[in-house]
């Protein structure tokens, strides 16, 4: 099986059920998903199997499930049936409930750092928020995109958010405030208010 296939030499590349322009908002938007489940991955391999077993087993369902968003982003057939399963949400609520109650209490906006596994998965934090933008530019664009993808990356990036707290917290590194930030969480606890 050779890997270059030449047919998208010209700038164009293949959708399930179509063509589309290499540079075409629906393109962006599934490719920024690839660069997430990359940046994912990297996340995972930073992380101690003794101490994050949990977040691997998380990570790995995300990468199998951001693959399962950008087939349904990329297919454009009218009778298409869409991978992404909606029990895909409620279970990043739940993590995302599990990891705010671990974690240390919060009240003001952090720096994204920490330990390498924390900054990681700050870096797919900020990468998932950006195709979540790009999604929703393809929404407005399209009447035809389905929802729950947008749905998903919508968690996720709280997802993250709450792992690269954990990470630091299960690491014994404190997360550091950033200096000018106003009381903004007002539970105290955990996730970004958006």
């Amino acid at each position: 099986m050779k890997l270059y296939t030449r047919t998208g030499d010209t700038g164009k590349t293949s959708l399930i059920g179509g063509r589309a322009d290499k540079d075409h908002i629906r393109i962006e938007a599934y490719g920024t998903l690839d660069e997430l489940n990359s940046f994912t991955g990297l996340a995972a391999a930073e992380l101690d199997t003794e101490v994050f077993p949990d977040l691997l087993e998380d990570l790995l369902h995300i990468q199998h499930e951001l693959f399962d968003c950008g087939a349904d982003l990329a297919d454009i057939r009218e009778n298409r049936a869409e991978k992404l399963n909606p029990e895909a949400v409620t279970r990043l609520e739940n993590r995302i409930d599990v990891l705010t109650e671990e974690a240390p209490a919060l009240e003001r906006f952090i720096l994204p750092g920490g330990t390498k596994a924390a900054a990681a998965l700050h870096v797919a934090r900020t990468v998932c928020r950006r195709a979540e933008r790009q999604m929703v530019s393809l929404l407005k664009q399209e009447a035809d995109v389905p929802s729950l993808p947008l749905q998903y990356v919508n968690r996720l990036s709280d997802y993250f958010f709450a792992a690269a707290r954990i990470a630091n917290a299960r690491d014994h590194v404190q997360d550091v405030e950033y200096e000018r930030s106003a009381i903004v969480f007002r539970l105290g606890k955990g996730k970004e208010d958006k």
